[in-house]
């Protein structure tokens, strides 16, 4: 579990981090550089799903190795799937990386959520709903490792 208490807005205790795939952690089907010793760290303390429409067709190559739940989503309503997975997790002891619009739904549902804006840039929507915005995938999942990050940004 990640705890973390910040004040004036939320006190988290976090159990779940749902990410998005292409645009969030790999781009181009290309998993991001350094993304990997992240995501192997914060599995010590969270289970990781990686929740993918899958554009390019490897994530299951890609995430080979990672200590995640790799979960494929058939084509359509791709924004609700997401949101109802993180719903069924519980969305209040969740975390979510993402930057699609079809991410949009599951940033607004999650207890902790951060848009990733890198090569591929990020829906406008997905970046209104998140609570943080980073540059890359690193700068995200670093957050959830060094939580007093969290806390400077988002303390009232």
């Amino acid at each position: 579990m990640v705890e973390v208490r910040i004040p004036g807005f939320k006190h988290l205790q976090l159990e779940h981090l749902v990410l998005d795939f292409n645009g969030t952690l790999a781009c181009d089907g290309v998993l991001e550089e350094g993304a990997r010793d992240l995501l192997v760290r914060l599995s010590r303390d969270l289970e990781i799903h990686v929740v993918t429409a899958d554009t390019h067709g490897n994530a299951a190559a890609a995430c080979k190795g990672l200590p995640c739940r790799l979960v494929i989503l058939p084509g359509g309503d791709q924004d609700v799937s997401k949101r109802d997975y993180v719903r069924a997790l519980g969305a209040g002891r969740t975390a979510c990386i993402g930057n699609g619009r079809n991410d949009r739904l599951m940033v607004r549902e999650a207890a902790i959520s951060m848009c990733v804006i890198g090569e591929e840039g990020a829906s406008a929507e997905t970046a209104a709903a998140a609570h943080v915005v980073c540059r890359n995938a690193g700068e995200a999942l670093a957050l959830l490792v060094h939580t007093g990050r969290l806390v400077a940004t988002l303390r009232s």
